[in-house]
């Protein structure tokens, strides 16, 4: 092995981007040669080379269920394995973890694997979730560390016989504070506004979203509901139509996401499952309250009552409640919800505590 190499894995270059790229820096500023192998090759691909690492592009079905071209990639990776001979491998995300994981086992090169969430297999249930914690089995068995972004998860895996007890719980990905900074509450205007930041997916809650805008927008007139992400599943029809008919306001996937949060007064996120949210803590790390549900993942993110308000998941009349409780909250109360989240997530999330969990794991190597 070259105790220089370190090879990622992942199934998207921009989620190593958004939130991983200071610790794919600190290991490169360690002095080690990082090759990171993605579907992808973009702008985003760009800024990892102009840091030093080597892209090495590696197409896959990043959702599809297909077993003839899962094998392929875990041949794949165990070609690639074999020809960098790296140190360790890194993974990310549910593919790369597990027929990575297969691969680097194979090839008795130490892995660190982390868990950004169990994926709709597992958390669904039925037989796709036993097939999906075999595979994990596989893929994470004899790991040097495996790291969990929520206590949920973990305590999962570990009653799973995925992990065990030496598995490491991580505050999420963590936030860049000093890219992701506070900004003033928007001064009172009489308006309220709320933002959802994602995918507009059934388990991000896309239908609970839409339930409540109309509802509030009906009785609330003075409210806005804007959503900035990408359109999936069936909801392109219906979110025209709730356009066309000023419930909301679609702003398109953004590059930047702070300018839209700093515009707004709180954020909404009713996921039904997440590793960490990272929308959640990134709102609160610009001071913006934020409601949630209350599921492993998003609970974590915040204070209930301090910093946002929990909501049940699936439930688009407690999300229609808590919308309106904030609704009737002082402006100063809001504005402090909003400092308050910052407060926790300094103290809580800051990513400086992933990169030092990795710099130390891979040290010990």
């Amino acid at each position: 092995m070259n105790n220089r190499i370190i090879l990622i894995l992942t199934n998207n270059i921009g989620g190593l981007h958004s939130f991983r790229k200071e610790v794919v820096k600190a290991i490169c500023d360690a002095g080690y040669n990082v090759f990171i192998s993605t579907p992808d090759n973009n702008a985003m691909a760009d800024y990892f080379r102009e840091i030093g690492c080597e892209i090495i592009v590696t197409e896959f079905d990043r959702r599809g269920v297909n077993p003839v071209a899962d094998f392929k990639l875990m041949l794949t990776y165990r070609k690639l394995i074999s020809r960098l001979k790296p140190v360790a491998v890194l993974t990310y995300t549910i593919k790369p973890n597990i027929y990575g994981g297969m691969a680097a086992r194979l090839c008795r090169v130490p892995r660190l694997a982390n868990v950004t969430g169990l994926g709709d297999a597992v958390e669904n249930g039925g037989w796709m979730q036993k097939l999906t914690i075999s595979l994990y089995k596989m893929g994470l068995g004899k790991a040097r560390r495996i790291f969990f972004q929520n206590e949920s998860n973990r305590n999962f895996g570990i009653r799973m016989g995925i992990a065990d007890d030496s598995s490491i719980l991580l505050p999420g990905s963590g936030v860049n504070l000093l890219h992701h900074t506070y900004q003033e509450y928007p001064a009172e205007e009489g308006r309220i506004r709320f933002l959802y930041i994602g995918r507009l997916l059934k388990d991000k809650g896309a239908e609970e979203l839409f339930e409540a805008a109309k509802a509030i927008k009906a009785k609330y007139p003075q409210t806005e509901f804007q959503i900035v992400g990408n359109v999936e599943g069936d909801y392109q029809k219906q979110l025209d139509e709730l356009v066309a008919d000023g419930i909301v306001r679609f702003l398109g996937p953004q590059a930047d996401v702070r300018p839209f949060i700093g515009a707004v007064e709180c954020t909404i996120m009713p996921s039904y499952h997440e590793g960490m949210s990272n929308v959640n803590l990134e709102s609160a790390a610009n001071g913006r309250p934020v409601i949630t549900t209350n599921v492993p993942g998003c609970r974590e993110t915040i204070d209930d009552g301090k910093t946002g308000f929990l909501i049940e998941a699936k439930n688009s009349q407690s999300l229609i409640n808590a919308i309106e409780r904030f609704i009737a909250l002082p402006y100063g109360q809001k504005a402090l919800m909003g400092r308050e989240g910052r407060k926790k997530v300094e103290r809580e999330f800051d990513r400086q505590i992933v990169v030092d969990e990795y710099l130390n794991e891979i040290k010990k190597l």
